[in-house]
């Protein structure tokens, strides 16, 4: 079964978690206080669209309300044909895998991904994600000429260790928001590796006859985030 971005760095973080995304997503408990970063991080990307100026988003829905994949990826088809300089949410998909690129930019004969994250910090999990929109995106035919992630600029919270923003490329102001802008070319280009080496593996525990993969309670229930199943396999092992 194909995968979203998403679905790739949750199951590198448990293949369980993404287990139950498939088959039991009713079983997840999403708290307040991460409802709200879930939130703040959405506001934040789409207040970072216009950091390189005018833009085309091609974000769209059905009449249910959910996203219409299709549209989005026709959109981001005649986009690209039409050169245009910076797409927003620039979808694409490779053998059903899918994924929408926060921001594309224009550069030279190809285009520059970026990925906004609503945090000071270059982090693993990030360079994962955008060496999955790697690997559809150069799948697609896109020519990708740098791959860089969009910070917040302001002054890190005390205690943040002084190397957690990364390589700079560019320190950038819009409509009165800071944003730090790191290379991260390097590392998403190794990350694409890995992103191809596991995304057909993980894209089995979708399907309708895939097992619950045995994962027992560890440090990855809370790294890189706090698990929503946390609370149902606790109680599974006990039970045990």
């Amino acid at each position: 079964m194909p995968i979203s971005k998403t679905d790739f760095v949750r199951g590198l973080q448990c293949e369980k978690m993404l287990w139950l995304d498939a088959h039991a997503p009713e079983l997840k408990i999403i708290p307040p206080e991460v409802q709200a970063r879930l939130d703040a991080g959405n506001e934040f990307g789409d207040k970072a669209m216009g950091i390189f100026g005018a833009f085309t988003e091609t974000t769209a829905y059905r009449e249910d309300g959910r996203l219409n994949y299709s549209q989005m990826i026709a959109d981001t088809t005649s986009l690209l044909a039409q050169k245009t300089p910076v797409i927003c949410e620039a979808a694409f998909t490779w053998y059903g895998n899918f994924c929408a690129a926060d921001i594309l930019r224009k550069t030279g004969e190809g285009y520059a991904v970026y990925e906004v994250k609503n945090t000071w910090r270059v982090r693993e999990e990030f360079i994962a994600d955008l060496g999955f929109q790697r690997l559809i995106l150069r799948k697609c035919g896109v020519r990708i000429t740098g791959s860089y992630l969009i910070l917040r600029g302001d002054e890190p919270p005390e205690g943040l260790p002084p190397d957690a923003c990364g390589k700079t490329a560019e320190i950038l102001t819009h409509e009165g928001t800071t944003y730090r802008v790191a290379d991260v070319t390097k590392e998403a280009r190794a990350a694409e590796q890995i992103a191809y080496n596991r995304i057909f593996e993980l894209g089995k525990l979708k399907r309708k006859d895939a097992c619950m993969p045995c994962v027992s309670i560890g440090e990855h229930c809370q790294k890189p985030y706090p698990c929503w199943y946390y609370g149902h396999c606790s109680a599974s092992q006990k039970e045990e």
